[in-house]
């Protein structure tokens, strides 16, 4: 067990202090330190923080806490040294020269995550007392911020310099209360307890959390202290002599490798059990506890009746979760004695790889107690894990910079965390650029996104985001996105989110304007016929649509043709003009057109049909015929630019035409493709058209300034073909619009 130097004691001694400072150190290496503290001490004089604390008092106390955690010596230098950078402005450089760049870069992972200060501290503010605020996101946010906090740094060093700065921090409190150390206690509770509980920094985790409980809950902490009639040192003392009897036993039992091991139950520990069980301070009988790790699953029973045997159970308290595991896995026998002098002790009994999978595993002991849910983010978890497996791994090790090596392995990398200018922090995956983050804010703001700054100054928008950087984004009053968002060679978007929005966004566009399109063609209609005051929504009823906007959308995309439309207004069927049937060459035999194709003319049966070359119909299309002088009857689509002309200049000869009979054949249609040019984009639109069985019969491709045009007349089966087909052709890389002419 790690033992932490309580700085407040050491600093009575100043000598004393600098033998601490230097203890397992290299005689080299604590020369370093001397000089470290020599410069330290001189720069700093009587400056203090912003917590009243002595700078110099604060700087040497964090080194005694790095110190009794055992760290290295670059780690006891860039605590002494913290404070640099804020005294000068090439503090940085002057401590590469003097002490080295290791040193350095911890000096400097510690002032990025100094600069966070004022914003955790009032988000955490924010969240406790905010009442509008939704407690699941305000709890989400937090834990952004704690994965944020791991994520700025390249060192784990570096947060654990920063653990040894916050409890030095309340040990200053302790001894001179301010109004600021209530705000302080809170975020310790909120951000760096749960971190140093994730890391297994047991010592530190367990101070932070008692100082803390003291200054925010001060009534409730003195009563469970005063339940706690020994001094902590008492109680430690008691452990130590628990473990010692219990290990001898377990040795004459024959138990030879058993690791024993203890600690006292700590106030906020204690507290938080009676505020779940909701019990008593005299039924909490883990307020002692020990916990023995053997190699195999016998050993655990055999070492339980050992215990049993020197002490007396408790009633009820014994379970058994080897034979019944819990939920998550966990395995262990838990039970709780009585001793002679009447103290309770918690007994936790398991193998070596039950330890191994409750402290490191799913079932790890700080998802446990932080309440998390069935749903852990596993990679998170996984980095977790390996952390605190390195930090275990960290006092085998003579050199540190392997130890930093492998930790580097382990760096949050795969997601950067942005600040908004509010200082509510944006969690987005690595390469995000600043439209990404405009869209995972909101997505009006997205769309509107016209520039970005970056920590205060204009940067590209294609620029990619590091964590730790505050992002404001420059708005138009109105507008879209642009179409060059979706080039991909020019880097915008990263998210597949993002690049959905915008797709949306034009697709509702697209949408806006056939809606126009259909509205102003109903309207000429019904203006040509004189019934421009009637009901849309009633006309609409009368074709089977829902609304007048399905209506108009019906029309402008050629599935309704105008002669259903004037049907519906008149109520009647549209009579045919039958001095235009003296031109119809009626067939004697069956139309192998009509059985082929599949058209209908209304009303009249045989005729010679065939499909215009200028828009190609294919079903189920809204056709309409017109009646030619010795080739029988025209059949064009209804939205055909060149039907129209023919109707305006010929009304007469126009003549209702559906599709009827077998619709089984294949048809040509042309396919136009838009999109940004790049090697390799004819043949991947051509594997599609292969894939879906489309014969392609006709190409014609452009290329100009880097933008491609790409038309393909191809022999389709049916419509849904063809949208499948056009659906697929929108996936390829650069295509921007892909659409039938």
């Amino acid at each position: 067990m790690v033992s932490v130097i309580h700085s407040v004691a050491a600093q009575s001694d100043f000598e004393q202090s600098l033998l601490t400072l230097g203890a397992g150190l290299a005689a080299a290496e604590v020369e370093r330190l001397r000089s470290a503290v020599d410069f330290a001490r001189a720069l700093y004089g009587h400056d203090t923080l912003g917590s009243g604390e002595d700078v110099w008092g604060h700087a040497l106390g964090m080194a005694l806490i790095v110190a009794g955690l055992k760290l290295d010596a670059d780690s006891r230098l860039a605590a002494l040294l913290f404070a640099v950078p804020a005294q000068q402005e090439d503090g940085l450089a002057r401590i590469e020269r003097a002490f080295g760049r290791s040193v350095a870069h911890l000096v400097g992972g510690i002032s990025r995550l100094n600069r966070l200060r004022p914003i955790t501290r009032g988000f955490v503010a924010h969240s406790v007392d905010s009442s509008d605020k939704n407690p699941q996101e305000m709890k989400a946010q937090v834990e952004v911020l704690r994965k944020m906090l791991l994520a700025m740094v390249e060192d784990i060093r570096v947060v654990l310099l920063r653990l040894a700065s916050r409890t030095q921090t309340l040990r200053h409190y302790a001894s001179e209360p301010n109004e600021l150390r209530v705000p302080v206690a809170r975020e310790t509770l909120e951000l760096y307890s749960p971190l140093a509980n994730r890391l297994g920094v047991w010592e530190l985790k367990w101070e932070l959390e008692d100082l803390a409980f003291r200054f925010l809950h001060p009534a409730i902490y003195k009563e469970i202290a005063e339940h706690l009639d020994e001094k902590r040192t008492e109680r430690e003392q008691f452990i130590s002599a628990a473990i010692d009897r219990l290990r001898q036993e377990l040795l004459n039992a024959g138990v030879a490798n058993a690791e024993v091991r203890g600690r006292p139950k700590h106030i906020y520990s204690i507290w938080n059990k009676m505020r779940k069980k909701d019990v008593k301070f005299s039924e909490v009988y883990d307020v002692r506890a020990l916990r023995v790790i053997v190699d195999e699953v016998r050993e655990c029973y055999t070492a339980l009746g050992i215990v049993h045997h020197i002490w007396s159970p408790i009633a009820k308290e014994f379970d058994d979760y080897i034979a019944h595991p819990k939920g998550n896995d966990y395995r262990s026998l838990h039970t709780a004695v009585h001793c002679p002098d009447g103290r309770a002790i918690e007994v936790q009994i398991r193998t070596r790889e039950m330890h191994s999978h409750a402290e490191l595993g799913v079932a790890a002991h700080w998802r446990y107690k932080e309440g998390s849910g069935a749903t852990p983010e596993d990679r998170y978890d996984e980095k977790i894990a390996w952390l605190r497996q390195l930090l275990t791994w960290r006092d085998e090790v003579g050199d540190s910079s392997d130890w930093v090596r492998h930790y580097k392995q382990a760096a949050f990398d795969e997601t950067v965390y942005i600040l908004t200018p509010q200082g509510r922090v944006v969690d987005l995956p690595h390469g995000a650029t600043p439209v990404d983050f405009a869209y995972r804010v909101h997505t009006d703001i997205g769309h509107r996104c016209r520039g970005a700054k970056v920590d205060g100054a204009l940067v590209p928008l294609n620029t990619q985001l590091c964590t730790g950087q505050r992002v404001e984004i420059i708005l138009a009053k109105q507008g879209g996105p642009s179409r060059d968002w979706l080039n991909p060679s020019l880097a915008y978007l990263f998210t597949h989110r993002s690049r959905l929005k915008v797709r949306q966004w034009f697709a509702s566009l697209a949408l806006e304007d056939t809606l126009a399109e259909g509205r102003a063609v109903v309207m000429r209609e019904l203006q040509r016929l004189g019934q421009a005051a009637i009901s849309h929504d009633e006309l609409a009823a009368r074709l089977g649509f829902a609304r007048s906007d399905d209506l108009f959308i019906a029309v402008a995309r050629a599935k309704l043709n105008m002669r259903q439309l004037q049907v519906a207004v008149r109520g009647s069927e549209m009579p045919v003009d039958e001095r235009v049937l003296g031109d119809l060459p009626v067939h004697r035999k069956r139309d192998s057109d009509v059985a082929e194709k599949g058209i209908l003319i209304v009303g009249i049966d045989r005729l010679l049909t065939q499909l215009a070359g200028c828009c190609k119909p294919a079903p189920p299309d809204a056709i309409v015929g017109f009646v030619t002088r010795g080739k029988g009857v025209s059949v064009h689509r209804a939205d055909c630019s060149n039907f129209s002309n023919m109707q305006t200049r010929n009304p007469e000869r126009v003549i209702e035409t559906t599709w009827g009979g077998r619709t089984d054949g294949v048809f040509a249609v042309d396919i136009v493709i838009d999109a940004y040019d790049r090697q390799g984009l004819l043949r991947d639109v051509s594997d599609i058209l292969a894939r879906e069985r489309i014969n392609v019969i006709a190409v014609n491709t452009q290329s100009k300034q880097g933008n491609a045009h790409m038309r393909f007349t191809a022999e389709v089966g049916s419509i849904p073909q063809l949208n499948r087909t056009l659906a697929l052709l929108h996936e390829v890389q650069g295509v921007v619009g892909a659409r039938r002419a």
